[in-house]
Order: structure tokens, then sequence, then C-alpha cells
């Protein structure tokens, strides 16, 4: 029972013969017209209410919400369950692991590390997409993926021994995501706290940033970096700012022809351009109630692409209907409505709620829409598609790229720019959604039975959101067609979209190579960042996964659908992308027969059990991990080495150098490593030099657990541009311990500045640290020793994440940069004022002082400005002053 109830707020709620404790809103002055999400968060505050860390006025703060306001009310959410993928997943282990063993060296109980929310972790990020278009590819892909991952899959065997309240999920389960709301979501949750059974509303944070997908199901919840994930499996509250809440009013409904992803593609486009950084949005009106759940999941999965914390849908009969379907408990699904009208968390929509901005979209006027060849909020109609992809060629092929002759398997192509090199149906966004997966299903058939086939030079991959899909495609008798196109499943899990697309055949890379032919990527994920899906892509597509095939048949992006043939049917006349496209009757009509209970019941009654692989993995045990000093995957991280019970007072910041000057725009994957390890980098030569082929380096993402292969790989995107050196991309700056600061790896850089006790910044843009939450990106920036970041704007994520890994974030004077300053990188930096961290105090500003270096600028003056200190809050200030958060954990638990 929480220790205040200033509201008196507590009741009980039955539901088929069983009580439930419940914590009412309706209590609480304003409560009405709250936004769906913000009646969520009020109460979660009831019911965590303690007079100290959320308070009366805190809770009366949300009751009277100003949707106009700035946000400037902290308040402390406290999520029901915490939701983790592998990669991301180990490090959050690992580190529990190693807390466990600090606790013992600081005289605590090792056994108090454990998740005091419930954790789950799915297996999905590890599988590549290695052999494809073949019967036994899944079989072959999942057989690597237990080589190469052996080390840590007994290492998350073991936490699941070893620490409570923590479940695995196998790997060639499925994504996350889809997990997630397909089974592991429960709307309303239910724990026995002091011996009472409560129910209150299903809430997560995950580990990756499109866990905004279950927010379809009416379930708040957000990406956090690893770091935040960690600290909420120990019961930190996340601490926000009651964000702005935008209202989007969905009305009309889809046109034929046009799809799920059309729809998100055009909604991501709109909120990009409306700005929702930092803010929920959430959708009203009675347009919702025609929007399939499926649609819903899809649009919350975008959220990070159009930049939202959060894209709400209220819960109705919708959510039911879907709940019923994937094997829910009809106790479950009776709780489900009888709390959440109770809760007024039941969509009413004679009730608009009253919300910061608004917006609204007219289903009725989207058209089919792909998105690239960059950014996901870069949207292109398709009848412009070709037009587009022409005029954008020149910045991404040099005027010496020519068509190349390329023979693969005793097939012989030309290949030249443009073409497609992979048609990946993959990513947590479509694959839930049995309408655009189905639709793809039909537009094989259709295809095949024309006697059309993918282009030679193109890498057909199908990598399902859960196994329910392979079911649904076998009773739809769907598989046969998409085998014929070479769409084969590759496996269970993210592959392409996270960077796991695996190598082109050995001749088409040589070749791109050779001609520097700028190739291209069609899938139907989420993320489409430069660098990210295949070393050898430079321009990446999304589109729905009927288009996925429509691009796999074009063999080209250089193309228009509307006047030019996929190719020559077998009877000899030309074929269109309309002849072939499915009609949305047919598509519905096969939903509705080939999906049922059955196959979830099936999919998902043993689903923490694993197959024969993972059940006889050697598993460790015992309270502490016994860490192999070979090992190259997973380690034992240095961040609490030498801590002592007492936290060390914060200091200013003096002769610093610049690591990195960086533009707008650097994404999480520009500076945390993900995708593939090449031999030639600081994180390949480390694995040579213990013994590791170049075969086996496996992927960054699959050693997150090694923060020796991390470290290395931090800011060695191969598209970084870093502008202390001219025209050269990838993981270089200039090393200014060395007498004429030659380029040198940034990691090499960062040795000689530690050995010389030079502590070091970051300059950067605008959006800097935007993209996926990853953890690395922080832990990374700190292990090299970057003590500050100064950038123009900072993404939510990433920003906490730099304070719960000890470094500073700073922004420029507003609408100053470091261009306009004169900064070019080569300065000495000093930075004071952070002292008064130590007096609780948290500064608005702190004095930054350039000093130009006399060898490149002799009689240059210094250039002083006031950056604002980005430590938001005051939970924020107290992880500073421990020197991050898992030391603030620690320090509390002893």
């Amino acid at each position: 029972m929480s220790a205040v109830n200033s509201f008196q707020s507590i009741d009980t709620l039955s539901v088929a013969g069983t009580d439930y404790q419940v914590f009412r809103v309706d209590r609480v002055p304003g409560y009405e017209t709250l936004p769906f999400s913000l009646k969520v968060l009020l109460e979660n505050l009831l019911r965590t209410e303690d007079g100290a860390n959320v308070t009366e006025a805190q809770i009366r703060a949300l009751g009277s919400w100003d949707p106009s306001a700035e946000p400037d009310t902290e308040i402390q959410f406290t999520p029901a369950r915490v939701v983790m993928q592998d990669f991301t997943g180990v490090p959050c282990i690992v580190d529990l692991a190693t807390m466990r063993e600090a606790v013992a060296e600081l005289g605590g109980d090792p056994n108090k590390v454990n998740p005091l929310a419930p954790a789950e972790l799915v297996i999905d990020h590890s599988v590549i997409a290695d052999l494809f278009g073949t019967a036994d590819a899944l079989e072959r892909n999942v057989e690597i993926e237990y080589e190469r991952n052996g080390e840590r899959y007994q290492f998350l065997r073991w936490g699941q021994t070893a620490f409570d309240d923590f479940k695995v999920v196998p790997p060639g389960t499925g994504i996350v995501h889809q997990v997630n709301i397909e089974h592991l979501a429960k709307v309303t949750y239910t724990r026995e706290v002091g011996g009472v059974l409560r129910a209150y509303p299903d809430t997560c944070v995950g580990t990756d940033s499109h866990t905004t997908m279950v927010n379809g199901l009416g379930v708040l919840g957000w990406g956090v970096g690893g770091i935040e994930a960690e600290a909420a499996m120990l019961g930190q509250p996340v601490s926000m700012l009651i964000p702005k809440v935008v209202g989007f009013k969905l009305t009309g409904s889809i046109p034929t022809g046009v799809t799920a992803t059309d729809v998100v593609l055009t909604i991501t486009d709109m909120l990009r351009k409306h700005g929702v950084v930092g803010k929920f949005v959430e959708f009203y009106g009675a347009g919702v109630s025609a929007v399939p759940l499926a649609n819903r999941a899809t649009i919350g999965n975008m959220s990070p692409e159009f930049g939202s914390t959060a894209a709400m849908f209220p819960i109705d009969d919708v959510t039911l209907d879907y709940l019923r379907l994937t094997g829910r408990s009809e106790e479950q699904v009776a709780l489900v409505e009888a709390y959440s009208k109770l809760q007024s968390l039941w969509h009413d929509p004679s009730v608009v709620p009253r919300f910061s901005e608004y917006l609204e979209l007219d289903l009725s006027t989207v058209v089919p829409s792909i998105a690239g060849p960059k950014r996901p909020q870069d949207r292109i109609e398709l009848s412009a598609a070709k037009k587009a992809f022409e005029e954008v060629l020149p910045s991404y092929a040099p005027e010496a790229s020519t068509p190349i002759d390329v023979t693969v398997g005793g097939e012989s192509f030309t290949l030249d720019n443009g073409h497609v090199t992979i048609a990946a149906i993959t990513s947590c966004t479509n694959t839930s959604n049995p309408s655009v997966m189905l639709a793809a299903g039909l537009l094989a058939r259709n295809a095949a039975q024309k006697g059309l086939k993918a282009k030679p030079w193109v890498k057909t991959t199908l990598a399902p959101g859960s196994k329910v899909v392979t079911d649904y495609y076998e009773k739809a008798g769907l598989t046969d067609d998409l085998e014929a196109l070479g769409f084969y499943t590759v496996g269970y899990g993210c592959t392409t979209c996270i960077g796991n697309s695996g190598p082109l055949a050995e001749e088409i890379s040589s070749a791109i190579a050779e001609k520097d032919l700028a190739v291209t990527a069609v899938l139907s994920g989420n993320r489409n960042f430069e660098g990210r899906i295949n070393p050898d892509v430079k321009m990446n597509y999304l589109a729905s996964p009927p288009l996925v095939i429509a691009y796999a048949l074009a063999g080209t992006m250089d193309f228009d659908f509307e006047s030019e043939p996929l190719g020559t049917g077998s009877d000899g006349a030309p074929v269109y992308l309309r002849d072939i496209w499915p009609d949305a009757a047919e598509v519905q009509a096969t939903i509705d027969s080939s999906i049922d209970t059955a196959m979830f019941d099936h999919q998902y009654s043993s689903v923490f059990e694993g197959d024969e692989r993972w059940r006889s993995l050697p598993t460790p045990d015992g309270a502490t991990f016994d860490w192999d000093a070979e090992s190259t995957y997973v380690r034992k991280p240095p961040y609490f080495e030498g801590m002592t019970l007492e936290t060390s007072p914060v200091s200013d910041i003096h002769g610093a150098r610049v690591l990195a000057k960086l533009g707008d725009s650097v994404t999480t994957d520009h500076i945390s490593p993900a995708g593939s390890i090449k031999a030639d980098s600081p994180a390949g030569q480390y694995l040579m030099a213990h013994g590791v082929d170049r075969k086996d380096f496996n992927s960054y993402g699959s050693r997150r657990g090694n923060h020796e292969v991390m470290i290395r790989g931090t800011f060695a995107n191969i598209r970084l541009k870093n502008q202390l050196l001219d025209g050269v991309e990838g993981g270089f700056t200039r090393d200014f311990t060395q007498a004429d600061a030659p380029q040198s790896f940034i990691y090499d850089a960062s040795v000689n500045y530690q050995a010389a006790g030079v502590p070091l910044v970051i300059l950067a843009g605008k959006e800097y640290g935007s993209g996926s939450s990853r953890d690395w990106a922080a832990k990374g920036t700190s292990l090299l020793g970057v003590k500050a970041v100064i950038a123009e704007s900072f993404e939510r994520i990433h920003r906490s994440n730099l304070i719960g890994m000890g470094v500073i974030p700073l922004q420029f004077p507003a609408g100053e940069s470091a261009d306009s300053l004169g900064l070019d990188g080569t300065e000495s930096i000093a930075i004071s004022g952070i002292e008064q961290l130590n007096e609780g105090v948290t500064p608005k500003t702190v004095r930054v002082v350039a000093t130009p270096s006399a060898h490149s600028a002799p009689g240059r003056a210094p250039i002083e400005f006031d950056a604002v200190v980005r430590i938001d809050t005051p939970g924020e200030a107290d992880y500073y002053r421990n020197g991050g958060i898992l030391q603030y954990v620690l320090r509390s638990l002893v």
C-alpha cells in the first residue's frame, strides 16, 4: 500500500468474484478531460505517492494540467514492467551481475540486486540473414546464430535462473514488440502487494525505441536507454516532466490500394514537420474505432520516427477483440473492460480531452508512399518515386560509377546505380500487421501465377515478427507463392532493419566496390539511416511489404510503376503493378479465413521454454557470475572500479580537447557501435589479437556485453563526418597529444588523451543523439573519456543517458552554434560553474572558454559563452553527482 493516500483514492473493484485494490483517478479534480496517457500517469502517481518522491502537489499539478504551458513539473513514473531485446538486454544483465559483485565488495548482500519490476527479454536481434532464397535458409541461419552467440545465450540462461522476476524468450520466436503485443502485455496489470491483489494500468519501458508499438494496445510505454531500464528494473522511477500532449484526430477510411504502411509514413511526415520531440501524441475522435488494432500498433511503433515519446490509442472494443484473438483469458479481458471503464480509460468519442496542440488526418487522402533514401520522415509519393530517385542520385553516385556485368551462380546480368540489391520484408513495424503481410502474400501469388520473377541481383528475405505469421501464410496457401519469388523465411527477428541484412553475393559486393555504385535496399522496416542496412548499400527506402515485393520484381528504384511493366507474363503480355495488386476485400477475406486464436495459443503456450538447442545449452549457476577471462562476448565492465560508498565531488573541466566536431542530426547510429565489424578497425584489430577469425567477428550488437569491443566501435560509423578532418568519413579524429595533430582512429586518440590526463568534449549541432535508444552511445562516450557534450539540441533519451553515465550535456546559447561562435574544434576548452552541483544547486548555465591553439590559430582571442546546462530534473542531478545512475542505485542498495 502506498505510504500516503492524500486523495482517499483507494477502492475495491470486483470482477468475476475476484476483488482488486484500485487507485481511482476520479478522486483528483480535473481528471475528466485529461488525455488518456496522462490519466495513466495520474493513477501511477496516486499508487506511488510517498510524500517525498511523489507528492500531493505533483498529483494536483497533473490533475490541473495546463496543456498550453511549457513542461516544468517533474514527476516520477514507475513502470509496471521492463521489456528488453538481447542487444540492449545483455549489457543490462552484465551490469546487474557486476553490481552484485560490487555490492559484495562494499559489504552488502549480492542477492539484493534483483529486478524489482518484472523484466522480460526477447532474443530477436541476433539472427543475421546469411542465407536466403533457399528452403533451408531459416534452419541454417539459426544454427549459425547459436554458433556465434553461444556465450551470450549461456549468460542469459544464467541470468534467467540467478535473478528473480526475469524471464527470457529464446531465439527464433519473434520480434520483442510483436511478442509484447501478442502475449506479454496485459493492458491491465495485477500484482500482489503487501498481501493485497492490486489492479493498475499495464505500463512499460523498453530497451528498444519501438517499445511504443504497445501504445496501440492502450499500454503506455516507450523506449529508454539500457541505463534507464536497469534503474527501472531496480525500482528507480523514471524521472520526467509532465509532457505536452498532441491530439491527433483520425477521420475517413483508407482507400483501396493504400496500406497501413502508407498511413504511417504519412503520419510520420506530418508529425516530424509539426515537431513532437519530447511530447506524447494521442489519437482521438470517432474515427479511432475504425482503426484495426494492427494498424494502431503500426502507428505506435513509428513513434520514434516522428519523434514523440509515445503515440497512444485508448482502450475500446477493438482492444478487447484483439486480446481475445491472441489468446488472452476471458478473465483478463473482463478485468481490462471493467477496470478501463471504472478509471475512464475507455474510449468515449464524445469527450474531447484537452490537448496542447491539435492535428487531423483524413485517411481517405493518403496515397501509396515510400520513404528515403536515408530518413524515415522523408516521404515520397510512389507516383513521384522515380523522379525523386533521379534527383537525389548524383549526391550518392560519383560520375565515374558506371554499369558493370556480373555473373552469379551461372546467371549473368548488368548491375547499375539504383538497382535494388536487398528487398526485405522485415521488422516489427509491419510484420505484426496481417493486412500488409497478407497483401504481400497475395501480390506474390498473383505475380507467380503470371510467371514473374525477382531480378537475379536482388537479395530477397522474409523475417516475420512471430511464428503466427508463418501459420497464417500456411493456412492461406501463400507460402509457396512467396518462395517462388525468392521470399523464403530467413529468421524470426529484426534482421535487415537493425543492420543484420547479411552479406550480398561476393560477386555483387565486389562489383559495387569496383564501380562505386549507388545501389539500393527496399525494406518494410522503420529505420533506413545511412550506413545502417548494409555496408555495400548507399540508399535505403522504407516501403510496405507488398511494395517490397514489387521492387524486387522491378529490380531498380529508377522505375515508374504507373507507366513501366514489371516484366512479361508467361502469356507474353506486359504485367503492370496494377494487374497484380490484391483487392482490399480479398485481403480482408483472407485475414478472416486464415487467422484464429488457436495459432496464438499454440505458438505462445511454451514461449519461455525454447527449442532443443536452447534447452541443451550448458548453464552456469550461482548468485554471482563466473566471468570467463577468455570471453570476447561477455566481460566484466569497469564502471565500479575504485568506487567508494561516499560520492566524490564533481569538478569543473580544465584543459579539455575536442574529440569530434559534428553536424546536425548525428544519430545514435553514428555514435553507438552497430552493424558489422571491419577488420582494419580498432574493434577488428582487438578481436584478431584475441584469436577471433574475421568470419567469426559477428556484429557490434552481438558483442555489447564486451566493453572493450564497444569502446573501440564508438563513433566508428563509416558515415560519421568529423569536421576536425576535411572530406574524411568514418571513426577518425585529429590527435592533439601529437606534435602535428595527425589523423588517428578516435579510439586510439582517446587512449593517448586519457594517458595524458586530458579530458574530452564533443561539439555537435541540432538533434544530437536522435534515433534508437542506445545505451552504448552514452557508455562508449563516457569510457572514451568524454566529460561534456555541447550541442545545439539533444534527443530526449540520449541526453538523459549521457547524465546516467556521468557526462554533462550542455547546449549552445539560443541561436548560436559552434560555427557561429567561431569554434573549429582545435581549441583547448575550460568549463566552469559545474561545481555548484556539489552544493545541491543545478546551475542554469556554465561558462565555457575556448582558447585557440597557438599552433593552428596564433593570436586569436579566446571564445567565451554561457552554455545551458541540460540536467533537467533533480533526479538527474543526483545521478550526475554520483558519477552515474548505476553508482547512485548501488549506493542506495548498500
